[in-house]
């Protein structure tokens, strides 16, 4: 039987199955984006699909430690989005 891929989210810390949730890719251009495929190629971090895990991954600096650059208000802003409309 196959067992459950797991990823640890950047907000809360917690283990989830990394089905469940959204990962955010630092694409070759430099670029931090939604994956919604899950494939694409560049560092990527893990965050569950809620607002609240996202403001604790902003105000505790866990997507700049991910991505090891601060990333932008902008890309907070299109991660907020692309959360609120799934």
């Amino acid at each position: 039987m196959k067992s459950e891929v797991s990823r640890t989210c950047v907000g809360c810390g917690q283990m989830h199955d990394k089905k469940s949730m959204l990962r955010i890719v630092r694409n070759m251009q430099g670029e931090i984006v939604p994956d919604d495929t899950g494939r694409m190629n560049g560092r990527g971090a893990y965050i569950c699909l809620s607002e609240s895990c996202l403001e604790k991954a902003v105000k505790r600096h866990g997507l700049d430690r991910a991505f090891k650059q601060t990333v932008s208000e902008e890309t907070v802003k299109s991660v907020t989005d692309y959360i609120l409309s799934h």
